[in-house]
């Protein structure tokens, strides 16, 4: 019994030690009931680009944060998603870009497009955000699982313009503005995501959301 509770007391203590390890961000995302994807799946890559500066805001948005952040829903998605990736091409990996974005990190990103014709890109958070502030979005990409290279998708993530459209995709491949292998690989992107639950979003090949605005309103909280 005595080494029962001396087992149960270690096993605390390292649980309040990690926890205290986190960001105060993290620590926050946590007591929102949100996971980190990668107690979820970790062979899932991570690599937030709002930790850097080089995003559409050419700032850094993520001062204290590393880890990708997810309601526990589409973390359980995206971790089928990953499951149905390593079916097919064994040899790649999702990798998240963004995940939980706070609402307080959206107030900045909506200033940076307010008034400009890159304001339809961004959700304003007057209206309530997007689903990212509600932990059912995620930004992604596919990589090579060994050395973390993204495959060619035809434009950088977080790019605001047609060319990240995927309404007109053989259209830009027959322009030669995207070639056939990113098409291919935007497809294969979509089939993965969608086959684990995920809605891809019309503008942007990187971004899916698990279920629409309506019930992410209706039946969870966004993340402040």
């Amino acid at each position: 019994m005595k080494v029962r509770l001396m087992t149960i007391l270690a096993l605390v203590l390292v649980s309040a030690f990690c926890f205290a390890q986190k960001s105060k961000t993290a620590q926050q995302m946590e007591k929102q009931g949100l996971v980190d994807i990668m107690s979820v799946d970790s062979t899932i890559q991570v690599s937030l680009m709002y930790s850097r500066a080089d995003n559409f805001t050419g700032k850094v948005l993520y001062t204290d944060l590393r880890e990708a952040y997810l309601h526990p829903k589409a973390a359980t998605a995206l971790a089928k998603a990953q499951q149905a990736l390593k079916k097919l091409r064994p040899e790649l990996s999702l990798k998240v870009y963004d995940a939980t974005r706070p609402m307080s990190v959206q107030q900045k990103m909506w200033n940076t497009v307010a008034g400009t014709k890159k304001s339809i890109y961004v959700s304003n958070p007057r209206n309530g955000g997007g689903m990212h502030n509600y932990g059912l979005a995620v930004d992604i990409t596919l990589c090579n699982a060994l050395s973390g290279d993204t495959l060619d998708m035809g434009t950088k993530v977080d790019f605001l313009g047609s060319y990240a459209h995927i309404d007109n995709e053989a259209g830009l491949v027959s322009q030669h503005i995207i070639s056939k292998e990113a098409k291919k690989n935007r497809e294969l992107l979509r089939k993965v995501m969608t086959e684990a639950g995920f809605k891809p979003l019309r503008t942007e090949w990187w971004h899916f959301n698990l279920v629409s605005r309506a019930e992410a309103k209706a039946h969870y909280k966004a993340v402040r």
